[in-house]
């Protein structure tokens, strides 16, 4: 049975939530105890005549059930308003600075939609422990509702399923604040004196110059002021700053500690062209590391990673730099001693794809760094477009909601209630080890970059904005009228500031006159190709410790049956004396851990391997237990963790990236299913991984594993795009190597694991896919007990006096054309094979070109279509070296990289390698 509320909507009358008989026995209690305790309608009916002492008589039954069921209606509609709030409060918070008021009350927030009224506001209601309280009258619900939800601060949490989170947020959201006391306040208004006297100063100083200006979100500054705060006083390590362009200058002065005169010298552009950070970049998108010091003396370490324009793939990184500096920290068991911190742009933030896929990451075991706060600096405006074209979410962070983050907004102008928003953030991450989220909506000041007019796209908007006192302008006034401080106060810490900055640029001057640019840098001059020099070779005992690691499993653990003779073929192999590709990697992992080096795989369905080749982890056919045989090598080896990553390219390796920043001394790899994958991930590839050292004078030893080779299944399962990588080679900036061996690949991962920090960069290695099986693709085990990697495989079985033609390659296709020159009987051919594609072997292929007669044509074989593969970057040196006839043998010049039909496929490879013989 239902009523209607005054509103005229249907409302439970409480009987159909079997609360009637509880609400009256309850009220009775309370009445008997303290007739005053209840609302005077309970009142009224429990003192009517004829009541006995055990509840109404039977002739008033009647009435006392009408009366109870009212009253029991009346208390459900209050909690329901009170759910209402924490779901919907949000709607009518004041969180906007360019908006006088908000907008009307939305019905799912007004009393009357609950069918209680203004009569109903003095009366008394059970509301269940709500602010701690058993009663309130329905006045004083609204008022805490109003203040929690409804003010400077809106709260976004009902969505998380956990309860107990849920109700750790209440209980703060819904208690009084504590107002700051007089140091707290200067702290604030110091803050926000020195974060918009740097941008002042700056815009006067440098007029036109683009710095992507904090003017209208100062309190970002108050913001990472609390935070870190909060960090020192819980004896965290270091905090890790992910964020793009707009603030980074302010963050980099006022946060990390960056001096003011490096940052004017940058802005005069009195950089040392000669200096080890090759190129360079623009000045807003250089990284730092620092100490902050806090006011009270403390002091945190923080680093702010390096950024391109790219604005949210910074993201991905600093989790891995997180990750890193986690593990190695001296508390690093379970504590997250290193703080992550996102800042953000509203815009980016809803608008690229790369925040939800780092969102994702956050609480898989291979990425979980303890929770990040992140920060949305949330100016209501992307370069021009308003939020109605750039997203179509009501919040730009509405993203965060599919990880149950609670999402925090709060009105910049307010920077009391940024630095309670901040506390709470920050108190949440560390309760549940999650991510929260801040959005501070504030504005931006002046132009994307300082040299537009934004009043041209949004003049209604800029009308406000330059109507506007600034934060500092109105916190200080609001100080001064409470009496909290005094004018002249208010004015003389920023006076000071502005005498520091005035200081500091007085001193400025360009230290570095113009001049010719350094000298081309080669890689022998980087000492890329010194990495070579270090031992690769292991003894015949630890292959075989290592071996028998994935045969010597735990007592009672039961192989899958497909897997079990995979493991034990390994021992069967090693005691043969040949190794496959499987194998050969195992045993450099394996003997890497024991020399103390810590190995991290990470990439889609790794852990098995895309191809059922690896098993780098067990699982019990009947438990599901899970078992590393790697990491029972025991004392002294290092750590091996193996990783399914989730289903992402972009950051996944942005993640490793990081990763391998902040542990050098580790052998980082990240896998594609297919090399073709590695599409995904481009930014990460060009902006970082073939560029940060010349730009930032970053150094990473990640190495990509990309399965490569044309085998007929079609053009998204073929090619690693090998032309793609050699194209961004330069300066010895990275390794790519497509090896055709399992002992040349044992010896490269270990040369890319021991060489010294200096002489390491990025490798990309192109891996086999149908070679992983292939019985010709075999090395002995003295290719691994002997030996090191080697660039150029010669041809040993050729006669060189004899060789009319020489097939260079790389890769798969050199099995190929082997067994048509076996097949056909031919003498006149050698196939030397190019294991290293950059830096390219010169000296190697210079010296085994030599050997065959100098009227012998050279010819490039790949398999891949003329303008892909390596053809168009090995020609430049190949010319230089073979002062004879080059040609190439390839399929057409195509868009796509490889047909679609396995006949097709078939037939081309056929042509393509008879060709290469004709």
């Amino acid at each position: 049975m239902a009523s209607k509320s005054r509103a005229g909507q249907p409302v439970s009358n409480g009987l159909e939530f079997g609360l009637n008989e509880w609400v009256v026995d309850e009220q009775y209690e309370r009445y008997l105890r303290d007739p005053g305790s209840v609302d005077g309608a309970w009142r009224d009916l429990f003192a009517a005549p004829g009541r006995a002492a055990d509840g109404p008589a039977r002739e008033e039954t009647a009435t006392v059930s009408a009366r109870a069921e009212e009253a029991a209606v009346k208390a459900v509609r209050v909690a329901a308003l009170i759910h209402a709030y924490r779901v919907r409060g949000h709607l009518m918070a004041e969180t906007n600075p360019l908006t006088d008021h908000q907008g009307a009350t939305p019905p799912e927030l007004d009393a009357k939609a609950f069918g209680l009224d203004e009569q109903d506001l003095d009366r008394t209601f059970v509301v269940d422990d709500f602010t701690g309280r058993e009663t309130m009258t329905l006045r004083e619900v609204v008022d805490v509702l109003r203040e929690s939800y409804c003010r400077s601060v809106g709260v976004q949490y009902m969505h998380i399923q956990s309860a107990e989170e849920r109700d750790w947020v209440q209980q703060r959201v819904e208690s009084p604040p504590k107002p700051p006391d007089r140091a707290e306040q200067l702290q604030i208004l110091y803050r926000l004196g020195a974060a918009e006297a740097f941008e002042r100063f700056l815009h006067t100083k440098y007029v036109g110059q683009k710095r992507y200006s904090l003017e209208g979100g100062e309190s970002a500054i108050v913001l990472l002021d609390a935070l870190l705060h909060r960090a020192i006083a819980h004896g965290m390590q270091e905090a890790v700053i992910g964020m793009a362009h707009r603030g980074r200058l302010n963050v980099l002065a006022n946060i990390v500690g960056k001096s003011y005169r490096e940052i004017f010298h940058e802005f005069e552009d009195a950089v040392d062209i000669r200096s080890v950070q090759g190129s360079g970049d623009v000045k807003y998108h250089l990284g730092a590391d620092g100490t902050y010091r806090a006011l009270n003396g403390g002091t945190v370490g923080v680093c702010v990673v390096a950024n391109p324009s790219h604005l949210e793939v910074v993201g991905p990184v600093a989790q891995g730099v997180v990750r890193a500096r986690q593990e190695v920290a001296p508390d690093a068991g379970g504590a997250f001693a290193v703080l992550p911190v996102a800042v953000h742009g509203d815009a980016a933030f809803a608008g690229q794809g790369v925040v939800g896929e780092t969102l994702n990451m956050s609480l898989l075991p291979g990425y979980h760094t303890g929770g990040t706060v992140h920060l949305v600096i949330n100016n209501q405006l992307g370069f021009t477009t308003t939020p109605a074209h750039g997203r179509s979410s009501a919040y730009a962070t509405d993203v965060a909601r599919t990880i149950e983050a609670p999402i925090l907004h709060v009105n910049g102008d307010d920077p009391e209630a940024v630095v309670r928003v901040a506390r709470l953030a920050f108190d949440y991450r560390q309760a549940f080890h999650k991510d929260v989220v801040i959005d501070l909506i504030c504005y931006r000041r002046h132009g994307h970059s300082e040299v537009d007019d934004p009043s041209i796209t949004q003049p209604e908007m800029y009308d406000r904005i330059d109507a506007r006192p600034s934060v500092r302008e109105l916190y200080a006034d609001a100080l001064v009228r409470r009496g909290d401080i005094g004018a002249q106060q208010a004015e003389g810490a920023l006076r000071d500031y502005r005498e520091r900055l005035e200081h500091a640029f007085a001193e400025t001057r360009p230290t570095q006159a113009a001049g010719l640019p350094p000298e081309h840098v080669t890689a022998q001059d980087t000492g890329l190709l010194a990495a070579g020099a270090v031992t690769t070779a292991v003894t015949e005992a630890t292959a075989r410790r290592v071996v028998a690691s994935q045969t010597d499993l735990p007592q009672g653990f039961t192989v899958h049956p497909r897997v079990l003779p995979q493991l034990r073929r390994r021992a069967a192999m090693l005691d043969a004396g040949t190794i496959d590709w499987a194998t050969a990697e195992t045993l450099a992992f394996g003997s890497l851990l024991l020399d103390g080096v810590p190995v991290r795989l990470a990439g889609q369905d790794s852990r098995r391997g895309t191809f059922g080749q690896r098993h780098a982890v067990l699982t019990d056919r009947h438990t599901g237990v899970e078992y590393t045989p790697l990491n029972s090598l025991g004392a002294p080896a290092a750590a091996f963790t193996p990783y399914d990553s989730m289903l992402s390219e972009l950051a996944v390796l942005g993640f490793e990236y990081g990763y391998s920043l902040a542990r050098p001394e580790a052998l980082v790899l990240w896998e594609a299913q297919f090399g073709d994958f590695a599409d995904g991930a481009q930014t990460v590839v060009d902006e970082y991984i073939a560029s940060s050292e010349q730009k930032w004078g970053q150094r990473s030893g990640v190495t990509l594993l990309l399965p490569h080779g044309l085998e007929g299944q079609g053009p998204d399962h073929s090619s690693g795009r090998i032309e793609r990588f050699l194209q961004l080679c330069a300066q010895g900036n990275m390794s790519v190597a497509v090896p055709t061996l399992p002992g040349n690949y044992f010896h490269l991962l270990r040369q890319q694991a021991l060489a010294a920090p200096q002489h390491r960069r990025p490798l990309v290695v192109f891996t086999p896919k149908s070679m992983l099986r292939s019985k010709a693709a075999v090395s002995t085990l003295t290719e691994l007990t002997t030996g090191t990697f080697r660039a150029v495989l010669p041809d040993d079985t050729a006669d060189a006096s004899r060789v009319r033609r020489v097939l260079l390659c790389s890769g798969k296709v050199f099995y190929d054309l082997d067994a048509h020159r076996r097949d056909a009987g031919l003498s006149d051919t050698a196939i030397v094979r190019v294991e290293r594609l950059y830096p390219f072997p010169e000296r190697e292929l210079a010296a085994e070109l030599g050997r065959f007669p100098a009227d012998a044509e050279v010819r490039w074989v790949q398999e891949e279509p003329e303008n892909q593969g390596a053809w168009l970057f090995v020609s430049t040196p190949l010319r230089r070296l073979a002062d004879r006839p080059l040609g190439c043998v390839s399929r057409p010049a195509a868009s796509a990289a490889a047909v679609g039909s396995a006949r097709r496929h078939a037939a081309e490879q056929e042509e393509l390698v008879a060709s290469a013989f004709r």
